[in-house]
């Protein structure tokens, strides 16, 4: 006979037992989210395994080709499709002539990287910072809540721009921003941990756990943490594809990945002189971007319904009530 202690916490309304399963289960019967899982998966592949692609297409990312582009002209690549040749799969960029593909492959990296790192550490200061709030007394609730609160009034990506602007170059600029934004951007998780646990705190499974004489904090990672994770990971999927913005934002603004190191966001502050002479080094980029905001963002919503099915029916419920009218 077990405990309540050892009873399964529920995961909004999912039993611990098989949650995982079950999820997969609801997800598969979602073709858009398997096509956007299958992006971004290919995506991640591709990233990894740029070297092996380097090699492969034998380029660097980092080698010039003056003889690829035309001085007469600006530096416009020869050829059609921003030079793209049996030797340079997609192009080269202008004015430089290295090889896009490579490029591209290596920008992913960075974003996915700065993307996910930064989710991580808004998560970890959110979560904390929203159990302190909602297991504390009133005096820490309210002094956490006041942070949170300024922080959420602050401009983000002001702040962002000023901290990366003043910190040395030789600093490595990845990891800068991933604490950056990381730092600046877990007021919405703790808000969200906090509201649910003091929901989660007045129900019979919290109250039996603290009644057989856990702690505080033994209930909250035993019990409180459980049943958190649903709305954390859905909020954790939306996060992703914000971050991946704001990185690419950076580095389009100047202080966000710097060159020669390749990104996204810095290829398109580039490509703003070579949009009309060389469309593809403008539309590469940006399409890439858009295809991994958009393939998180329908992941995350797929995410989101799968973890509480509940909302998916309420969702039709009241689209056929609409509808009727």
């Amino acid at each position: 006979m077990t405990t309540p202690t050892d009873a399964p916490a529920p995961v909004a309304g999912i039993p611990v037992t098989g949650a995982a399963r079950r999820v997969w289960r609801r997800l598969r019967t979602r073709p858009a989210a398997l096509a956007s899982l299958a992006v971004l998966l290919l995506l991640v592949l591709l990233a990894l395994a740029v070297p092996l692609l380097a090699a492969l297409e034998g380029q660097d990312a980092y080698a010039y080709h003056d003889d690829l582009v035309d001085s007469a002209r600006g530096g416009v690549p020869y050829g059609s499709f921003g030079g793209a040749s049996a030797d340079h799969w997609l192009g080269v960029e202008p004015g430089t002539g290295r090889d896009l593909f490579v490029r591209l492959l290596y920008g992913a990296r960075i974003s996915l990287l700065v993307g996910i790192g930064a989710t991580v550490v808004q998560i970890l200061i959110g979560v904390l910072v929203g159990l302190g709030a909602g297991l504390g007394n009133r005096w820490v609730d309210t002094v956490l809540g006041r942070a949170t609160d300024v922080l959420v009034a602050l401009p983000m990506l002001v702040l962002a721009i000023a901290l990366t602007a003043v910190v040395p170059r030789d600093f490595p600029r990845p990891l800068l921003l991933i604490l950056v934004i990381g730092f600046l951007g877990w007021a919405g998780t703790s808000r969200i941990v906090r509201a649910q646990t003091l929901t989660l705190k007045s129900l019979d499974f919290v109250a039996a756990s603290r009644l057989a004489g856990s702690g505080r904090w033994r209930t909250a990672r035993r019990e409180l943490l459980p049943a958190l994770a649903a709305p954390v990971i859905t909020y954790a999927a939306i996060l992703v594809p914000t971050n991946i913005v704001v990185e690419a934002s950076l580095s389009f603004l100047g202080v966000g990945v710097t060159p020669p190191t390749p990104s996204w966001g810095q290829m398109l502050s580039t490509a703003q002189t070579w949009f009309r002479a060389d469309p593809a080094y403008v539309l590469l980029p940006a399409g890439l971007l858009f295809t991994t905001v958009l393939a998180f963002t329908v992941l995350g919503d797929a995410v989101r319904t799968a973890l509480d099915p509940r909302e998916a029916s309420r969702l039709r419920v009241g689209t056929r009530k609409e509808s009727s009218r």
